[in-house]
């Protein structure tokens, strides 16, 4: 039987609890799940008892010794890290050096100078290391079905004129996420925790770089924290352009992505069917036909095998020249952050124009 990879978790809430857990479990046939780490015992007694249920075996880890622990163990050669996002760079950081592979969850960092910095420490790795751990940003809409097919059916529409992307969502005390902390003081807030999906997105279908942004910004809900909504005029190196628009104090849910071409256009929305989110997709011809495909979403199952099977490759099968799958990688993370970062910039300057950071 082939060695199958150990891997471990550090943190202990909700998308932990109700995300990272169940999708694991349905590819538990890959991989070892070894330990699950939080700050406090009492959490992390909490995340583990949710996840003996699939895996009987898993070790309960808290606080500087319990990550000494996890570092210093040779058997453990993966690590998630799904951490708040003001901390989550300094502990990959801190993995990467003790030779770990990161699949850390997004955004890739909580500014475009903490992008740099990371940037820069990651490239220098592989001359303080025997071979260069994977460092993976967790970006889940990339490994969505319904955007993997979308991209294939792009070249039926010919060439990009214009994109639209209109993002509505509740984001009020109903939502689990609504409390956390750490988003109502993080520079951006909601904006750009949820903002990096659809940029992905974008950037995935069209095939090529935003170049510069114009964005207004305003802070409505004073419950969340600013900017409450943002409108953006984007510029894409392929020379279309097209709007970007969220709102998180919506009252429903919307999410809507349309690309129109020369010959036709795609469309994306979001439904929920049988209790389950997913993505109808649309494709509009030029002669005035449409067909519809519907894709359950299953996006955090597949790149959480893509890791796994990228860092069995790395380690395992001791192929210390594999390189990642390109949607998973750091750098991907990071250019969906610099977009980010600019509109946030216009929006401080009331709609001037920015230049996104090229990596």
């Amino acid at each position: 039987m082939a060695q199958l990879p150990q891997i471990a978790i550090l943190g202990a809430g909700i998308f932990v609890k109700t995300e990272y857990i169940p999708r694991l479990a349905e590819i538990s046939d890959l991989f070892i799940l070894r330990a699950i780490w939080s700050r406090s015992e009492e959490s992390a007694k909490g995340a583990v008892e949710i996840a003996k249920k699939f895996f009987p075996e898993v070790e309960c880890k808290w606080g500087e010794a319990g990550l000494d622990e996890i570092i210093q163990d040779a058997s453990i050669i993966g690590v998630l890290v799904v951490l708040a996002a003001n901390i989550q760079v300094d502990m990959s950081v801190r993995l990467l050096k003790g030779g770990k592979h990161v699949l850390q969850e997004k955004p890739a960092a909580a500014s475009l100078s903490e992008v740099e910095t990371a940037l820069s420490f990651y490239s220098s790795l592989s001359t303080t290391l025997p071979f260069k751990p994977i460092w993976a940003v967790a970006e889940n809409y990339r490994f969505e079905p319904a955007f993997v097919e979308g991209t294939k059916l792009m070249a039926e529409i010919g060439d990009t004129v214009n994109f639209q992307i209109i993002v509505e969502v509740p984001m009020n005390s109903s939502s689990p996420y609504f409390s956390t902390s750490w988003r109502h003081n993080f520079t951006g807030g909601f904006i750009l925790d949820m903002g990096v999906h659809f940029i992905a997105t974008l950037r995935m279908l069209t095939g090529c770089e935003v170049t510069s942004v114009s964005a207004m910004t305003s802070h409505v809900d004073k419950s969340l924290p600013p900017p409450d909504s943002i409108s953006s005029t984007i510029q894409m190196e392929n020379g279309c352009s097209g709007v970007y628009v969220t709102v998180v104090s919506a009252k429903s849910l919307k999410l809507l992505w349309r690309v129109v071409g020369l010959k036709g256009t795609l469309q994306f929305e979001v439904e929920k069917r049988e209790g389950s989110i997913g993505y109808l997709v649309t494709l509009f011809t030029s002669d005035g036909q449409s067909k519809s495909s519907y894709y359950p979403s299953s996006g955090v199952t597949e790149e959480l095998k893509t890791f796994i099977s990228d860092i069995s490759h790395a380690t395992i099968e001791k192929d210390h020249s594999h390189q990642p799958e390109p949607r998973i990688t750091y750098l991907e993370g990071a250019r969906d952050v610099a977009v980010l970062e600019a509109m946030l910039e216009s929006g401080e300057r009331k709609g001037e124009l920015v230049q996104v950071k090229k990596f």
